[in-house]
């Protein structure tokens, strides 16, 4: 082989990406063969783990797709898991699969409407601070009734139409110009400083409202998919549920709102940031611009979308069908009578939402070696040994710090039939598993907005098109997350350990 192609090779491999990264993933799958056949499956799954958690860490650098995929097919090769067991993986979340590739798809549909909607309330409310608090109380109250990454898809959806707005100005253009809004060298030097402002003003309302879906989240049992999983498992309904979380739930959506609202009076965590006044002219002349040239058609399929959108939130509030299900349904509907008829139109819609639905596959590759190698085992088996309030206490730690690294899914499925099991074989008293229950649901869903990886609506948005936008990068988001992540997590250990 020449020179040539050998650095031909080189350059391909991972692309773009720094030569320190490409080598630190080269060094990965070097080192981890090496750990399994001296130390162990366990302390090679454990690396593996962490070094997942790097690709993900290092998502504005290559998408974790790649990289990650790499380190889930070596540790198929390794016999750290089996093609079967991630099929079993997938298989189980398929649901949440259905709703990637459907519900996120819908949204799209669904821009216009949502994006004359939110120009009237990002104009119309002038406060940062009542403007933050909205997001993360819109979307807490939509996420509790709805699902988390239906309500993060929406508010990406009308925080990318923002962007390319500016941007597209900023850069010189006409609103109808076509334009690459990752391409800062066309931005006018008069207009670098304001967009700067604007990407923090964006990532600050992004992260209220991802926050925001984790509050809600946790308070019914459709609001995120392994509520449903301990619902059925214990039995209630989704009164029954709500009412036994609220001990719980309550004083930590409380909590979350006082902390949204000290992190933007203080300016801490980069929060504070302010949307500068030439921006908000610009949207307000796009805004009057496009208010002006609307047509009849245009207006219809406003208004289509809005009973589309109204039809959304009633299928799933009555979870009439599976999530995935009901987005097909928004996608029909809102194409149907909004004049989109080609291929090539509807294609656009999946642009967003296969990446990061490969790259979740990819993760169940990751679980399924956690699972298979019983890497939480000996912490679940700890926290069985303890008994009375210590033990409710720390199934709710122990599951918050298993959901920040991994899939609160799976780590909620293990608990939950493990409690199960110990109650039917009369280990445990009726009573008991019901405060063990309620640790476990607050647990995976409320320690776990520490991490992207610990939620999924954090990760759908680290890896959407807009984080890369608003450089919003996965370290950027853990301290930005830190302190809804002291703030909730303390409210939820102190109200499991003193109210259950």
């Amino acid at each position: 082989m020449n020179q040539s192609l050998r650095a031909a090779f080189l350059q391909n491999f991972l692309g773009h990406s720094p030569d320190w990264y490409k080598a630190a993933i080269v060094g990965f799958l070097a080192l981890n063969p090496v750990l399994l056949f001296t130390v162990g499956p366990v302390v090679a799954g454990w690396a593996l783990v962490l070094e997942f958690i790097f690709t993900l860490a290092m998502a504005l650098k290559c998408y974790p797709l790649q990289p990650g995929g790499l380190l889930a097919i070596q540790a198929v090769l390794l016999g750290m898991t089996t093609p079967e067991a991630i099929y079993h993986e997938a298989e189980h979340n398929f649901p949440v699969i259905m709703l990637l590739m459907f519900m996120v798809a819908g949204i799209y549909f669904l821009k216009d409407m949502l994006l004359f909607v939110f120009t009237k309330v990002l104009l119309g409310i002038r406060s940062k601070l009542i403007l933050s608090l909205l997001f993360c109380s819109i979307a807490a109250v939509l996420s509790a009734f709805l699902d988390a990454l239906t309500v993060t898809a929406v508010v990406i959806a009308v925080a990318e139409g923002f962007y390319a707005i500016y941007h597209k100005v900023a850069s010189g253009k006409g609103y109808d110009h076509s334009h690459d809004s990752l391409d800062d060298d066309q931005v006018e030097e008069l207009h670098k400083g304001d967009l700067l402002a604007f990407r923090a003003f964006l990532r600050n309302l992004m992260m209220h409202a991802a926050v925001g879906t984790a509050l809600g989240g946790v308070t019914t049992m459709v609001g995120e998919p392994q509520n449903l999983l301990i619902a059925e498992e214990a039995g209630w309904e989704f009164v029954e549920f709500a009412a036994r979380m609220a001990p719980v739930t309550a004083p930590v959506f409380v909590v979350g709102l006082l902390t949204c609202l000290l992190v933007e009076l203080t300016g801490l965590f980069g929060y504070g940031a302010k949307l500068p006044q030439p921006v908000r002219k610009i949207l307000q002349e796009y805004n009057q611009h496009e208010n002006d040239r609307r047509t009849n058609r245009q207006w219809a399929a406003i208004i289509v979308q809005a009973f589309t959108a109204l039809y959304l939130v009633i299928a799933l509030a009555l979870h009439l069908a599976e999530v995935g299900i009901i987005g097909l349904g928004v996608i029909v509907l809102a194409t149907a009578f909004c004049g989109v008829t080609m291929e090539s139109q509807v294609g656009h819609a999946f642009e967003e939402a296969l990446p990061f639905t490969t790259l979740l596959v990819v993760f169940f590759g990751i679980v399924a070696v956690i699972d298979q190698q019983n890497l939480f085992t000996p912490i679940v088996e700890w926290v069985f040994t303890l008994e009375g309030r210590m033990q409710t206490a720390m199934f709710y730690v122990a599951n918050g710090a298993l959901s920040m690294i991994s899939d609160n899914v799976f780590v909620a499925t293990i608990y939950i039939s493990e409690i199960k099991e110990a109650l039917d074989s009369g280990r445990i008293s009726r009573e008991t598993f019901d405060a063990l229950a309620v640790a476990i649901n607050t647990g995976t869903n409320i320690p776990s907005v520490a991490t992207p990886n610990g939620q999924a609506a954090f990760l759908f948005l680290l890896t959407s098109a807009l984080a890369p936008l608003i450089r919003l990068s996965y370290g950027r988001m853990v301290l930005m997350a830190l302190p809804y992540t002291i703030t909730m997590s303390l409210a939820g250990f102190a109200a499991v350990y003193y109210w259950l």
